[in-house]
């Protein structure tokens, strides 16, 4: 009978430790990344915050502002950059 080798978890499924500013959007850690990314997507859709006219740019609210470092508006690729800040 042989042993079958587990893959090693993807680094994007750790959990990881999340900031106070981020969890007040995301609720508290750990989680993955993709969970993170989930629940930060359910925000920005529930409380209307992508710009109307291109999708992919949030509007910051003061929740997302304190996690982004910045009121003015930030490209969904940008948010990721902004976002891993809050990971540990």
């Amino acid at each position: 009978m042989t042993k079958e080798k587990k893959k090693p978890a993807s680094k994007f499924m750790a959990p990881m430790k999340i900031s106070d500013d981020l969890a007040a959007v995301v609720g508290r850690g750990p989680m993955p990344r993709t969970e993170v990314t989930k629940k930060l997507w359910a925000y920005i859709k529930q409380h209307k915050r992508q710009d109307p006219e291109n999708k992919r740019n949030i509007k910051p609210d003061e929740k997302l502002a304190k996690v982004f470092g910045t009121k003015k508006d930030v490209n969904m690729f940008e948010m990721v950059k902004l976002v891993s800040k809050h990971l540990s």
